[in-house]
């Protein structure tokens, strides 16, 4: 019943290997990446409304970012806002929502999805979603959606399934960010799947597994039981969140279930982790250069990923496969292959220059 669904998006990261496109003051999720005219975080709750109500769409973001989510997303209610005092990783506040839901309906199913990812078939996505929910609904199981491997990515976790020929199968282990040998092996197998990020389960079902798995998080969170949905929520929050471990729920929950299914998903999906899975997903000219918000004028240039802004002339020459991205106080041009570096580079510059350019 679509009663019974219910989302939690996650949209309190900072992106740092965005940077500078994405800034501490502006992360990624609240940016329009694609030229598309809508936020990554608009088109993510887009998304979700196929299969659930907006009015059941719970919003996971940092303290700070609280109006940017209000302007993008006008249609919410103050109270589907979730907003952590502090950054402790996707355990912590995804028990707190699934208490917070729980307590409102305890036949929910939770949908949990990442505000930044690009998924471009929504009628595929809406399909598989709705299989993952009738079948949490069914069954006590802590579920994932699995993406097939195009490449051996080293920058994503891997699942290894029991029957890659279904569409639904059971999780036998996780492997996060495999060495690249690893991964050529993995593809070469045929039963390993990408770890997406994006769950499902009910309520019930995940309250079950933090209890057990993960005692002293329950404990800290289920002493406020009866202040969540009211007024006394945040005061309880601000109060006891920070005292939660930081930790994953990959860590916390999933790699230590041994009820993990995996929905083979069959949507093209990106995380949108670093400049080059943007590039991806850019349409191009014949030089394969991807150019967003700019007016190009390119020669001899071939495999750049170009931003700059709508009305700015940007020319270039004899360049090729780098990463050009020029902002107001900002003016980066890097080599694309060396993209998982920048989150390195922006802390090597704010031990050099502060905070100024974070």
């Amino acid at each position: 019943m679509k009663s019974n669904n219910y989302a939690v998006v996650m949209a309190g990261g900072v992106g740092s290997r965005f940077w500078p496109k994405s800034r501490k003051k502006l992360p990624k999720q609240f940016q329009d990446f694609m030229g598309s005219g809508k936020s990554l975080l608009q088109h993510t709750v887009d998304r979700l409304l196929p299969s659930i109500l907006l009015d059941q769409i719970l919003i996971l973001t940092h303290v700070d970012y609280k109006s940017l989510v209000q302007d993008q997303l006008p249609n919410f209610q103050e109270s589907q806002i979730i907003l952590e005092p502090h950054m402790r990783n996707t355990a912590p506040c995804l028990l707190f929502a699934s208490l917070k839901i729980q307590k409102m309906n305890p036949k929910a199913q939770i949908l949990v999805a990442p505000s930044d990812h690009w998924i471009s078939e929504s009628l595929a996505f809406t399909a598989n979603l709705n299989r993952a929910l009738d079948y949490s609904s069914e069954n006590e199981e802590l579920m994932t959606f699995g993406i097939h491997p195009t490449q051996p990515n080293t920058g994503y976790g891997y699942l290894k399934v029991s029957d890659p020929s279904k569409s639904i199968s059971k999780v036998l282990e996780f492997t996060e960010k495999p060495s690249l040998s690893l991964a050529q092996q993995f593809l070469r197998s045929g039963n390993f799947l990408w770890n997406s990020g994006i769950f499902v389960w009910g309520a019930k079902t995940i309250v079950k597994a933090f209890r057990i798995k993960q005692p002293v998080m329950y404990d800290i969170f289920s002493q406020g039981i009866n202040v969540l949905n009211t007024a006394l929520e945040q005061e309880f929050m601000n109060d006891n969140y920070q005292k939660a471990e930081n930790i994953s729920i990959d860590y916390a929950i999933m790699e230590q279930s041994d009820n993990v299914s995996v929905v083979k998903a069959n949507f093209n999906w990106n995380d949108l982790g670093t400049w080059s899975a943007l590039y991806d997903h850019i349409d191009k000219d014949g030089d394969d250069n991807a150019a967003v918000n700019v007016i190009p004028h390119f020669e001899n240039a071939k495999g750049n990923m170009v931003f700059s802004n709508p009305k700015k002339l940007v020319l270039l020459k004899g360049l090729e496969d780098y990463i050009v991205f020029d902002d107001e106080d900002v003016l980066m041009i890097y080599p694309r292959k060396n993209d998982q570096d920048i989150k390195q580079l922006l802390n090597d510059i704010k031990s050099k220059h502060g905070n100024q350019f974070d």
